[in-house]
């Protein structure tokens, strides 16, 4: 028998991706499946973003660049945080990563020592407790509840705190449940990680898509934190797999050597797509948001009308979060149900932690049309399963 490594058992698979894979190969037989499982916007990359990449590669910027990244690029994001949230960040603390999943790793790598502690919400994004503990870490989850809005409660992240906690994780807007933390909770994050000497590191990639209130940034409370942020979701931009973080100087020599050995650079040209984006695309990206809105609008509505509950109406990203309990308890059986014998895709909420079981996560980065068609589809099986 082949030896497999404990590291590689013990991570617990992204079962939204398992998913993906059954709607494809339904597909590939010739059913039609309605996709609302993952995040993956269906507007194409703003046009003058594809251009600049087009032009960058007849330009011949098709080799390596700095592991840091290119200065523009870095420029770029520096302007951004400074025009967007009024916050100060030097291009030097600022490295450009594949994606914002490799991001995770950079600040995770250069963070922790084995044992150290991360606290999560619950639920949360998959990856972050997977991150942590394929890095010696530990995850301490801390449960987040419908009927608080899917936000910490202050007492329970101080009562998570021991001698080995190295971070909070934070998300907002949040994935799965859209939620959007307000400005107090936030300050009050901060001040608990100045207060305790421990760090944030705050996941902002579903900024740009914040539909109730203004979104913020965790730099303009403490410099304690670090920020993963990328292009994927407001921009369109999930294939081209570009991110970047933004940390405490201390920390960006160690992640940029991670970088260097793991990665060694983000796509020449696709970064030079990247700083058009950040400095050209926000007409783009206000224009998404407005049809997501719409989208919003309609989805949480229908969803109720079939009899599922949505404690917490979602203020940003694309997803709503569910209770489909009255269908039934066990979150996979169901999307798997749903999935075979309806022709809908949604993600199953144990996905994201043991908070999540019940529920489930649906997709609005579909068009209207298919959404209507999706709810159509659940509103026959469920008449034919009561």
């Amino acid at each position: 028998m082949e030896h497999v490594s404990k590291r590689a058992q013990a991570i617990r698979p992204f079962v939204v991706m398992d998913v993906v894979a059954r709607a494809k190969e339904l597909e590939a037989s010739g059913r039609d499946i309605v996709r609302l499982e993952i995040g993956d916007p269906d507007f194409p990359t703003p046009d003058i973003v594809t251009k600049a990449a087009e032009e960058a590669m007849e330009a011949g910027e098709t080799g390596y660049t700095q592991s840091a990244g290119l200065p523009e690029l870095r420029e770029a994001v520096s302007g951004h945080y400074g025009a967007r949230y009024g916050v100060e960040v030097d291009a030097g603390a600022v490295v450009v990563t594949q994606g914002t999943s490799p991001a995770m790793l950079l600040v995770f790598g250069a963070l922790l020592d084995p044992g150290d502690e991360v606290i999560v919400a619950d639920p949360c994004y998959p990856a972050y407790p997977n991150y942590v503990a394929f890095l010696g870490g530990v995850p301490v989850a801390v449960q987040v509840r419908a009927e608080d809005g899917f936000r910490f409660r202050i007492e329970d992240v101080r009562a998570a705190i021991t001698p080995r906690t190295r971070a909070i994780m934070v998300n907002s807007p949040g994935n799965p449940t859209g939620a959007v933390l307000p400005p107090q909770d936030l300050q009050a994050l901060a001040e608990l990680a100045e207060e305790t000497g421990v760090y944030l590191v705050s996941d902002e990639i579903y900024h740009g898509l914040t539909y109730e209130g203004e979104e913020h940034t965790v730099l303009e409370y403490t410099d304690r934190a670090f920020v993963l942020n990328g292009f994927s979701k407001a921009y369109a931009m999930t294939g081209w797999r570009l991110g970047y973080l933004i940390g405490p100087k201390a920390f960006i020599r160690p992640a940029e050597k991670i970088q260097q050995n793991f990665f060694l650079c983000a796509n020449h040209f696709v970064q030079v797509a990247g700083a058009v984006a950040l400095t050209r695309g926000q007409d783009a990206v206000a224009r998404m948001r407005a049809v997501y809105d719409e989208r919003r609008g309609y989805l949480v509505p229908a969803l109720r009308s079939l009899g599922l509950e949505i404690p917490c109406v979602p203020g940003g990203a694309f997803y709503v979060f569910a209770d489909a309990r009255g269908w039934g308890g066990d979150s996979l059986e169901l999307s798997g149900r749903l999935l075979e014998e309806a022709g809908v895709a949604v993600a199953p909420g144990i996905d994201f932690g043991p908070g999540g079981e019940g529920f489930l996560r649906f997709s609005y980065a579909a068009s209207l049309e298919r959404l209507r068609e999706g709810v159509a589809r659940l509103a026959d099986w469920s008449g034919k399963h009561p």
